[in-house]
């Protein structure tokens, strides 16, 4: 089955209609497995990558600094222990790895969920083509006006635009995509998600 979403043009005239995977753009919302996707996602963007010394692994003599008794001083078996100045940490900080596992099935099928549910809720907005002759964010700004959209946009096309990219960067909520690197987490981010009919055919071959 399929179902049909409609293109928008620089003019309403030239809207068109075309169709679509309903597998892919009608799923069923699954909300618990979008949490866990993108759960899984923003974990998997995570350093874990602190780390302290213990009192083994830091620089020291492991002699007896001086003997038990007979000194006045308070008795000490190590210069590396926590209690000194230089000494290790207790219980100190070790590198954790905070990626969950999460299979391609799973990826896929909260990916699908999402876009149907940006279909459902007239947050995907599909456009013929988005072309920018050069890097400049007023004339990016004229273009999405020109469709009503002013910021909280995610802008998908099917390769990597420079022009686009760069226009962008001085937009506060206008993000450019390639197809390629579209992720849960940024569809589900943004208001509206502005696709090219190339970059929504690229994702609907990926995923059907």
């Amino acid at each position: 089955m399929e179902l049909n979403l409609q293109t928008m043009g620089a003019e309403p005239s030239t809207a068109s209609v075309f169709s679509v995977s309903e597998r892919v753009f009608a799923a069923k919302y699954n909300e618990a497995l979008i949490h866990q996707v993108v759960t899984a996602y923003l974990a998997g963007g995570r350093a874990g990558t602190r780390a302290q010394k213990n009192r083994a692994q830091v620089k020291g003599s492991g002699s007896k600094p001086w003997r038990q008794k007979g000194t006045g001083r308070a008795r000490a078996g190590s210069v590396t222990s926590p209690l000194w100045r230089g000494g290790g940490i207790t219980f100190a900080a070790k590198p954790t790895n905070y990626s969950q596992k999460l299979n391609k099935k799973m990826y896929q099928g909260a990916l699908r969920s999402i876009l149907s549910e940006l279909v459902r809720s007239a947050r995907l907005l599909v456009i013929e083509q988005f072309p920018l002759k050069a890097p400049k964010t007023s004339a990016l700004v004229t273009q999405l006006k020109a469709i009503n959209l002013s910021s909280n946009v995610l802008i998908v096309t099917e390769e990597k635009d420079e022009n686009l990219y760069l226009a962008a960067r001085n937009l506060h909520q206008v993000e450019v995509r390639d197809a390629g690197v579209l992720d849960p987490v940024c569809l589900v981010k943004f208001e509206k998600i502005l696709m090219t009919v190339a970059a929504l055919k690229k994702i609907e071959e990926r995923l059907a």
